[in-house]
């Protein structure tokens, strides 16, 4: 993939941002960049009061995170968004400061974060974490070993970036760390939500049941976009398929499946919404305060507040519990109707396998109260009130892991119902998505305990390219 370039008149998209995390790509500044970051930085130098504290201990000082550490493709994602946001030169960084959170993410030198810490008005612990290297403080990890800092720089005879007074308030004030949580989870969302449809298809083929609920003349009648296009991705997966000249399984096919169009395609448009804050978010600058050297004015604002960041992601939480609970729901039906899954002879039964989704499903509603809400800090200062989009950010990522484990249970169930089936074949669409599953999961050799196969049937889920 050639170099990203980071210049102040293109729009960083999440597509770009997701072929950038999967294919590796090195990001660099352009020069119209490096040259909006000096203007504001000798803007900062002019502006900048005298001040008895450094940035080195004002970012020390922050660095009071605790928990789990970041994974690393969120590390790395946030130094990008990070530098994205510096580079358009109203936050006072200096040029070397922007380039060595690239040169970190080029070579994949990744600070380490902690997951907690952040209040959501402006995530200044964890990204005091991430701006700790740029002073040879703190730790990283690289090439799979975790250094100090110091020891790390003598790799590339890098020295510290000696900050300015004033670019500490560059660094700490900002939402990339819910950003990145907010990017990372929706991109596996997108992918989940098309693999939900797939798997939705096979359940209600093997379940025997009708597929007139799909027809797009019911859909005009309720012509919202989400509903529109789950309806023909659910046409167009059952085309063909021999099980529908069967006869039907049930008389009346069961909600969980005839209204996947409004359940899915409901999820669908929330994630629409929550990808136009996001893109919305990448592409703004989220420090005060801000800087116009043009104007010759420095403003003071709230824009490193996160709460047009926390409902979106609290919102995307519950967009994706919806595409697990639904399934949940459908895998209980199949086991209804196809009781002999729940003991097969060839296979062990599946039966306590769905109460593990049910009780997945239950833990994601707890995780879907909503963060957003718990927003008052108790302190009689400034801070009165604070997004809690951090915390919104962190269990989102929990709802959609869970959610793609629930729809794994499911898609090993409707495989199995398929065997009960045969030799009647579903749509070749489904079959080849069965077969390229059998290739990864062994359903045959015994004795096999479930979670072997669901293991393996999650990893597929997250891994496969569904159309």
């Amino acid at each position: 993939m050639p170099d990203y370039v980071l210049h102040p008149a293109t729009r960083l998209d999440l597509a770009t941002l997701d072929a950038l995390l999967t294919d590796q790509g090195r990001v660099v500044l352009s020069p119209e960049a490096k040259q909006r970051i000096e203007a504001g930085h000798a803007h900062l130098l002019t502006q900048a009061a005298s001040n008895d504290q450094s940035p080195a201990s004002t970012l020390l000082a922050h660095a009071c995170g605790t928990g789990d550490e970041v994974p690393s493709e969120l590390v790395r994602l946030m130094l990008l968004l990070k530098a994205q946001s510096l580079s358009y030169g109203h936050s006072g960084a200096q040029v070397a400061t922007v380039q060595r959170l690239l040169d970190f993410y080029n070579r994949e030198m990744l600070p380490v974060v902690y997951q907690q810490g952040s209040s959501g008005a402006g995530d200044q612990v964890p990204l005091a974490h991430l701006g700790l290297p740029l002073l040879g403080l703190g730790e990283v990890n690289f090439q799979g070993y975790r250094l100090q800092t110091a020891d790390a720089f003598h790799l590339f005879s890098w020295e510290p970036v000696p900050l300015a007074s004033g670019e500490d308030l560059a660094l700490l004030m900002g939402t990339q760390f819910m950003l990145a949580y907010g990017v990372h989870t929706l991109l596996r969302a997108q992918r989940l939500a098309r693999a939900a449809d797939v798997v939705g298809a096979l359940s209600h083929d093997v379940l025997g049941g009708s597929v007139e609920p799909f027809d797009a003349r019911l859909q005009a009648l309720r012509p919202l976009a989400g509903q529109a296009l789950v309806a023909e991705r659910l046409r167009n997966l059952l085309a063909n398929s021999g099980l529908t000249q069967q006869p039907r399984s049930v008389e009346q096919t069961p909600y969980s499946f005839r209204c996947q169009p409004q359940v899915h395609g409901a999820s669908r448009d929330a994630l629409s919404y929550v990808a136009q804050v996001l893109e919305t978010e990448c592409n703004s600058v989220t420090a005060s305060p801000a800087f116009f050297p043009a104007d010759n004015i420095t403003l003071s604002s709230g824009n490193f507040h996160g709460q047009s960041l926390a409902m979106p992601l609290d919102f995307l939480a519950i967009a994706i519990a919806e595409l697990g609970s639904i399934s949940e729901r459908r895998t209980a039906q199949l086991l209804a109707y196809q009781p002999k899954i729940t003991g097969s002879t060839t296979t062990p039964g599946l039966l306590m396998v769905q109460h593990t989704a049910a009780s997945i499903v239950s833990q994601n509603k707890q995780l879907c109260a909503p963060a957003s809400l718990d927003n008052n800090f108790g302190s009689a200062g400034p801070a009165d009130h604070v997004s809690m989009g951090a915390n919104a950010a962190t269990k989102v990522r929990r709802v959609l892991e869970n959610t793609e484990q629930v729809l794994a249970i499911e898609l090993l169930t409707a495989v199995q119902a398929l065997r009960l089936r045969r030799p009647a074949r579903t749509s070749p669409a489904l079959e080849q998505v069965v077969a390229t599953l059998k290739a990864k999961v062994d359903f045959e050799t015994q004795p096999q305990a479930p979670y072997l196969a669901l293991q393996a049937a999650v990893s597929f889920i997250r891994t496969e390219v569904f159309s």
